[in-house]
């Protein structure tokens, strides 16, 4: 199999991991899809971004600013919004004319947008009923994937690889008994605490 948008290569995992051949390749793979997901729902965000913009809608706060989820990059960036309340997004907006996003220093600082706030004399159309009054077309997710998100990658994926031979987590014995491994996921989910999103746009 492929890996699709895994926050390692399987190269690299291999190197991480010491292995020389390629027998456990699709294992290998898998494992790093599945610790990247896992890092994901940790997170409530994902850090990969995608290829093509695709529209989601949303309620503004007010009409002047809406929270979104994340999107890393204004390339394919296109807001419009619905005046008749009727689902048809009818009115577009202009970037740095009729609104701005925020936080302003966001990709220097290798994070996503996640506000839309206008500053133009237009506003986003109150709402009359509970259709979504924005629709945004963006790229979803981060610009580049922190560097703490690709080390928890490596952490979990060797720990998942690891316990195929470590029945019940159990390593080895010693004279003091069972060496088992630590719990699954505590220190990924310390590493990635920092990044959760707890606003669900």
């Amino acid at each position: 199999m492929t890996v699709t948008n895994g926050y390692i290569t399987l190269a690299n995992l291999k190197t991480y991991l010491k292995i020389d051949d390629s027998v456990d390749d699709v294992l290998l793979e898998k494992i790093i899809e599945s610790a990247s997901r896992s890092i994901d729902r940790i997170a409530n965000r994902r850090f990969y971004l995608d290829s093509t913009a695709t529209a989601r809608t949303y309620r503004p706060i007010g009409n002047l600013r809406v929270q979104v989820d994340d999107f890393g990059t204004t390339t394919g960036l296109v807001v419009k919004t619905d005046p008749g309340s009727t689902g048809v997004y009818a009115t577009t907006f202009t970037l740095n004319q009729d609104y701005i996003v925020e936080p302003t220093n966001a990709l220097a600082l290798g994070r996503p947008f996640t506000t839309i706030t206008i500053v133009g004399p237009t506003a986003f159309s109150l709402p009359v009923n509970y259709w979504p009054q924005v629709e945004v077309t963006a790229k979803w997710g981060w610009p580049t994937v922190p560097d703490d998100v690709t080390e928890a990658t490596y952490i979990l994926s060797a720990d998942l690889y690891k316990r195929r031979d470590s029945v019940g987590g159990v390593l080895g014995l010693s004279e003091l008994g069972a060496i088992r491994m630590s719990p699954l996921g505590r220190d990924i989910a310390a590493m990635v605490r920092a990044y959760r999103r707890e606003f669900f746009a």
